[in-house]
């Protein structure tokens, strides 16, 4: 600025400081907040593997007990259905245990998603951590309980071999999609219910709820092929977790693939993002007022 230049007015230099610096609320905080959190990866890596240790510190198999619960019921119910549905067990059985190990990783991102900033509530405060590290961490969490769970998959293979082809590779971007997803869904519950307490314990009731409308333990296209409840059974298509069960569950057991799954999955998630991005961009400063 040179010696003859006007000096400007106060209320010009907050103006000009305004529109350099962004809002609180605007989109770029929100943004940098996810990138913040991602950038941080070692820190909620760490977090999310002492989570399982911490939770199994004391038992001589940790997270493998999960892994023998979900296979013990898997069995049971993979039993009882085949013998209800007249289904052979080689294929009722594979059904229902790849099923289980997709539902336990987007069961346990709505749930605990619910309370992902609650239960976090003393490194909010006290942390100067994006909001997403908390996110990630549970996203991660999860992950590494699909990971163990992939054992009874292993398992299963070998007693009941599928025909895995190079279509089954799909499965790469069908999990990583679905752990995308679980990041919003958490980010957006977590916002929600933070500020509305009591839709957290009404959300683990509308999980439960969401288990027996979705085709985890019955299938699907045996009910198509009933003439009698063809039609009714054609109304699961509206249940959006049935296509995240099928992008992930047809490649892991060799099955055809349908496009339809992948159109509703990616459009759900870029609906989802951006509703997401609206919350964060709003909220994410008085997540720390609310907790």
């Amino acid at each position: 600025m040179g010696l003859g230049s006007p000096i400007p007015a106060p209320g010009s230099v907050r103006q000009v400081l305004a529109s350099a610096t962004p809002s609180r609320n605007s989109f770029a905080r929100a943004v940098a907040d996810l990138r913040g959190g991602w950038a941080q990866r070692q820190l909620w890596a760490h977090l999310g593997w002492q989570d399982i240790r911490q939770r199994y510190r004391r038992s001589v198999l940790g997270p493998i007990w999960i892994t023998i619960s979900m296979a013990v019921t898997a069995v049971a119910l993979g039993v009882l259905y085949a013998g209800l549905f007249g289904n052979d067990l080689s294929v009722q059985l594979p059904y229902i245990l790849v099923g289980f190990i997709i539902w336990a990783f987007i069961s346990g991102c709505i749930s605990e998603g619910s309370e992902v900033f609650i239960a976090n509530e003393g490194l909010i405060r006290q942390l100067p951590a994006p909001l997403s590290v908390h996110v990630y961490r549970l996203v991660w969490r999860q992950m590494l309980f699909f990971a163990h769970n992939l054992i009874v998959y292993v398992v299963m293979l070998v007693i009941f071999p599928q025909q895995l082809g190079w279509d089954s590779l799909t499965v790469f971007p069908a999990l990583l999609l679905l752990g995308i997803n679980g990041a919003w869904v958490a980010l957006l519950l977590g916002i929600v219910t933070t500020r509305f307490r009591d839709l957290a314990p009404i959300t683990q009731s509308v999980v439960q709820l969401l288990f027996f409308l979705t085709p985890i333990v019955w299938i699907y296209d045996d009910l198509l092929k009933n003439a009698a409840v063809a039609e009714r059974a054609r109304l699961v298509e509206f249940n959006p977790l049935l296509h995240f069960i099928e992008i992930v569950r047809q490649p892991m057991l060799g099955q055809e693939q349908h496009l339809r799954h992948w159109v509703v999955v990616l459009l759900i998630t870029v609906v989802g993002w951006a509703l997401t991005l609206v919350a964060l961009r709003r909220y994410r400063s008085r997540v720390a007022y609310w907790v």
